[in-house]
Order: C-alpha cells, then structure tokens, then sequence
C-alpha cells in the first residue's frame, strides 16, 4: 500500500475450533498425534528394553503414577485417532465392484471389523 495506508486485517479468533463440533473433533484429532507419536516412542524404548537387558529399570519407570496416567490418557488419544481414521477411509477411497460403488458403513464395517479381529489376534498371543 502506498502513502502510508495499513492494509485492514481482521482479528482471529483463537478458539475458532470451538465454534462447531465438526472442527473440535478436527483439532482433537489432530492434538491426538501428538500422544500417538509418544506411543510409538513408549513401544521403541520396551523394545530397547527387552533387547538390551535393561528391562527392570523400564519396568520401574513404567510403574510410576504419572507414567501410568499418561499412558491411559496416550491409550484413549489413540483409540479415538484409530476411530477417526477409520470412519474417515470411505471418504477419501471409493472401492468399486463391477462398476457398483461399495457403500461407506460396508468400509467403515470392515474397517472397524479388521481392526477388532487384528486386536483380538494380538491380545491372544500376548495374554496368554
């Protein structure tokens, strides 16, 4: 701008998310990688753990209040990610049979379906 002028620029909103429930589950998605990203972190250091003989001390780390607090919260951050993730597949991939357009609830069924019987495989193996 010339002679001087300020160009106007409205004021955000900080809590512009908090104005519908669509884009608070969009932002609460987004925060939850955060606690994912931790998980992955938590699982590489057991790991590390196991293979590197340091598996007591780990294991004392592990049993502290807020070690265990944050792993709950970590745990529930990703179940709702996974969720998310899930029920979001049918919009961004379109499966076709014979030219007929799989409906979205038979993709998020099989989706949610995959991952309780993949779940369920796992936790066989580990609590037994």
């Amino acid at each position: 701008m010339s002679g001087g002028q300020v160009a106007y620029r409205p004021r955000r909103d900080p809590l512009w998310f908090a104005r519908s429930r669509a884009y608070t589950l969009f932002v609460l998605r987004e925060l939850t990688s955060v606690l994912v990203a931790w998980t992955v972190a938590y699982l590489l250091l057991l790991l590390d753990a196991v293979l590197g003989g340091g598996f007591a001390d780990f294991a004392a780390l592990a049993a502290r209040p807020w070690m265990i607090a944050l792993n709950v919260v970590a745990l529930v951050a990703t179940v709702f990610h996974a969720v998310t993730f899930l029920n979001l597949a049918p919009k961004a991939t379109v499966v076709r049979l014979d030219g007929w357009r799989v409906p979205a609830f038979m993709i998020q069924g099989g989706n949610h379906s995959a991952w309780l019987v993949i779940s369920g495989i796992v936790a066989y193996f580990i609590l037994r």
